[in-house]
């Protein structure tokens, strides 16, 4: 196991993209589907979701709760410090941190929970003016379901049992239905992001796993193909990852404070 001297001896004098995952989130009070303390989680599938209208209502039933947690999240150090440190960022999250956090250019592989699209136009909207429709729609609806909690899930969903009334808004352009602009399980990351994923990989003399137990082929991909390149690849994770045995580097810890650690003190 390595430590933070050879990570930053490995990118001493290189340039560098970092690949995030849910792990960089969590220290913002939002979980992770599969970190070591990862409550048991069993998210809809896009084939779930776009064939039952029973299921695109429970679906937001569930968001409406959770957005009201989950839509207050505030970056965290290790997002400042990726900011801070100017460098590419392709996540794997939908939260919208990086961005909050300042850092440019971030690629989000697999969308953004504020953003909900229609699937009969394509209107883009903001899921925060959707979540006024749907309070305004289901008054009766209370509570909020705490971030951090097994009931939250990484994409704002969340478990409630009262959902069989609930009423969902369609798209204001044309009546179409809604989906929040993420990829969901089952679905495939439209060609053009993972074409533009690559290009920003491929930019930089090194990859930096974050965060990601990189057990979906969607992030496993990109520390592949640095390695069949030819190029160093470090990973910073608690618990293993699918892509360990690739590592030059693989530091065991928080994402956070090994990031933060490799922003250079006032005195360097």
């Amino acid at each position: 196991m390595c430590d933070i001297d050879d990570l930053r001896a490995l990118l001493d004098g290189r340039t560098w993209v970092c690949l995030t995952g849910a792990g960089v989130s969590t220290d913002s009070g939002i979980p992770d589907y599969r970190g070591p303390s990862a409550p048991p989680a069993n998210p809809m599938l896009y084939s779930e979701f776009v064939g039952d209208v029973e299921n695109q209502r429970r679906y937001w039933a569930r968001s409406m709760q959770g957005w009201r947690s989950f839509g207050q999240a505030q970056p965290n150090a290790g997002h400042r410090a990726l900011a801070h440190l100017g460098v590419g960022v392709l996540t794997q999250n939908v939260d919208g941190l990086h961005e909050a956090a300042g850092s440019r250019g971030v690629l989000a592989l697999h969308g953004r929970i504020d953003r909900v699209i229609c699937l009969t136009c394509g209107d883009l909207s903001g899921r925060a003016r959707l979540q006024r429709r749907l309070e305004e729609a289901n008054p009766e609806v209370a509570g909020t379901i705490p971030a951090g909690t097994a009931e939250l899930r990484p994409d704002g969903d969340a478990e409630v049992d009262r959902w069989h009334d609930f009423v969902v808004g369609g798209c204001e352009r044309c009546g179409g239905v809604l989906k929040p602009d993420v990829v969901f399980f089952g679905e495939s990351v439209p060609r053009q992001r993972v074409a533009d994923a690559y290009a920003l990989v491929d930019s930089a003399e090194v990859l930096v796993v974050a965060g990601s137990s990189l057990t979906v082929m969607s992030g496993l991909r990109f520390a592949r193909h640095v390695k069949k390149q030819g190029r160093p690849l470090a990973i910073i994770n608690r618990g293993p990852t699918r892509g360990d045995e690739l590592a030059d580097v693989r530091v065991e810890g928080g994402t956070s404070e090994t990031l933060c650690a490799l922003v250079p003190s006032p005195a360097a």
